[in-house]
């Protein structure tokens, strides 16, 4: 497929060379249009696209003096369809590169850093050409695209791709869990739908904070105080960079985040796992009526465990009581256990734990479980065994939902070298294409809101999501395999780009309207983006598992939105 994308590269600027390279014998000067005559018959005026070398044109004006540009509404069709299929090229390659490297480098500085500003770069770069060319008038007129294409992009990723993958990866689902690969509901609204783990409903929570420069920015037409609107761009500027910048820095550290946070949960399985043998190995119980540790209870158990009797429980007596209590997760590896254990409970750090210590450790245990456990229902079992075992039930689903992440080997890289090489060549001519055709879809794009008085923020928001986004066929293929850990991925991609869009696509949006000193004038746009993010990310933050409902309902928040921005613009007068 990169192969095809670079021989269609190489044809395009072929062409490109042949138009404004090529010599004619001769102009008709009865032609009002300049084109060459082979004196038989009359040439009839061209009403595609409109080459400046071939034809003149008083109202087109080509982007670097040689690019094609066109008056008519097809021919700027054309030309948006083929810029903003070499945007897609250039997405595509940023993105297949920034895989490759990831593979290679794995996440740290790499993967936390880089990749992440390269996957909104398409984006950047467009805002970034809609504001910066020409007069600052031509730039206010422009910008609007800009707009049109951050708010288009948040939208169409939380609501026709979510939805798009929810259908995809539709899996029957069962005690409120999808379960892998089983589909045999059909589309039973709400028989199927898609699970993911605590991980991607992180992804949507952050995805909420990432809206909070936009709340900033619109403070000063929220209280119609003009005077203070560029005091109010810079300051929301300024909170985008921090949030880019923490963003990266979570990415960095997001691996260690989630060993730390897996270990954790592994750490309180054990509790359980403990509390819950020791539960059926002791006469008495390990808590009292009113719901406290019962201290004698926990002495006899002491007790029990110290083998020879010596007052203290060394790391041979912790052993054995590991060894006793067989674990049905094979990871929990026997010394790390036991010293899990020995560091919990060992306050003194002499490498033994006495039998005060036992208690204060014992108890501290028991207090964590009826924490955890108490909302669990009574089932005519004893407080104890209640307690005990709805913990245990809520480490077991949590230790899952962890370890799904890593169920799956990761596939190593073969030939390194040659393949880093591979990456940094995709990269780098992605973001050279991309660098190039980014002016030139904006002025097609706005010459064709010229030619068919279409506002240019429609034909943005519509239009270029698609072309500056690699992520919708990737993304609908991946959920396509019908697993939890490769659902969690894909939502967690998406979540991931309308952060980055939210705080790297807006920073370059408020430079420009700062340093070039535009008017903010995006009140309606602004509340569209801030109701879907925030319906979404609370709506994902909230919950693991989406019935194939919400996909429907996921779906009508596009057309809402588009009517919502001509409701408020062009009727209530907000713009």
């Amino acid at each position: 497929m990169a192969k095809q994308h670079a021989l269609f590269l190489l044809a395009f600027f072929f062409l490109m060379g042949l138009i404004n390279g090529g010599k004619g014998l001769g102009v008709a000067e009865n032609s009002a249009y300049g084109l060459v005559s082979d004196g038989v018959r009359e040439l009839q005026p061209p009403a595609f696209v409109v080459f400046k070398n071939w034809a003149s044109s008083d109202s087109c004006e080509e982007t670097y003096g040689f690019m094609p540009c066109t008056t008519t509404v097809m021919g700027n069709i054309f030309l948006i369809l083929v810029y903003g299929y070499l945007m897609f090229i250039s997405a595509k390659f940023l993105s297949d590169g920034s895989e490759i490297l990831l593979g290679i480098l794995g996440p740290g500085i790499i993967g936390g850093l880089f990749l992440p500003v390269l996957s909104s770069f398409p984006d950047a770069i467009i805002i970034l050409a809609s504001g910066l060319s020409g007069s600052k008038e031509t730039a206010q007129s422009q910008v609007s695209i800009g707009m049109g294409l951050l708010a288009g992009s948040t939208v169409m990723l939380l609501t026709i791709l979510w939805g798009s993958c929810i259908i995809v990866g539709k899996c029957d689902i069962e005690n409120s869990v999808a379960i892998d690969l089983k589909d045999t509901r059909g589309f039973s609204l709400t028989g199927s739908g898609v699970s993911t783990d605590i991980w991607t409903s992180y992804a949507a929570r952050i995805m909420v904070i990432s809206v909070i420069p936009f709340i900033i920015v619109q403070v000063s037409q929220v209280v119609h105080t003009t005077s203070q609107a560029r005091l109010t761009v810079l300051i929301s500027l300024i909170v985008s960079l921090s949030l880019l910048l923490l963003y990266c820095l979570y990415q960095v550290f997001q691996p260690r985040i989630q060993r730390r946070r897996l270990a954790y949960v592994k750490h309180k399985h054990l509790m359980s796992g403990i509390l819950k043998q020791l539960k059926s190995h002791i006469l008495g119980r390990l808590y009292t009526n009113n719901g406290e540790p019962d201290t004698e209870a926990i002495k006899k158990l002491f007790e029990t465990i110290d083998v020879n009797s010596d007052g203290y429980l060394s790391v041979t007596d912790l052993r054995a009581l590991v060894i006793g209590i067989q674990f049905d997760a094979a990871d929990l590896e026997l010394d790390e256990t036991v010293k899990g254990i020995m560091t919990d409970f060992d306050t003194s750090g002499d490498s033994q734990i006495d039998m005060n210590e036992f208690i204060s450790g014992m108890s501290r245990w028991l207090r964590k479980a009826k924490r955890s456990a108490i909302h669990a229902s009574s089932d005519g079992s004893s407080q104890s065994t209640r307690y005990i075992n709805a913990f245990d039930l809520r480490m077991r689903e949590e230790q899952d939902q962890l370890e799904d992440q890593n169920e799956e080997e990761v596939e190593s890289i073969k030939n390194p070298k040659w393949n880093a090489y591979k990456a940094v060549a995709m990269l780098l001519l992605g973001t050279v294409v991309a660098a190039i055709f980014a002016d030139p879809l904006v002025d097609a794009v706005d010459n064709f809101s010229t030619a068919t008085s279409i506002p240019s923020f429609f034909v943005s928001f519509v239009v270029l999501p698609f072309a500056s986004s690699s992520e919708v066929v990737s993304a609908m293929i991946f959920a396509s395999r019908k697993k939890i850990r490769t659902a969690s991925l894909t939502f967690s991609e998406i979540y991931g780009s309308v952060t980055m869009g939210n705080i790297l696509s807006l920073s370059v949006f408020l430079g420009l309207i700062y340093f070039r000193q535009l008017t903010w004038d995006f009140a309606s746009e602004v509340l569209v983006i801030l109701i879907v993010c925030i319906l979404m990310g609370v709506f994902a933050g909230i919950r693991t598992t989406f019935r194939l409902w919400t996909s429907l309902m996921v779906f009508l928040l596009y057309p809402i939105s588009l009517v919502l921005v001509y409701v408020l613009d062009y009727y209530l007068g907000w713009s």
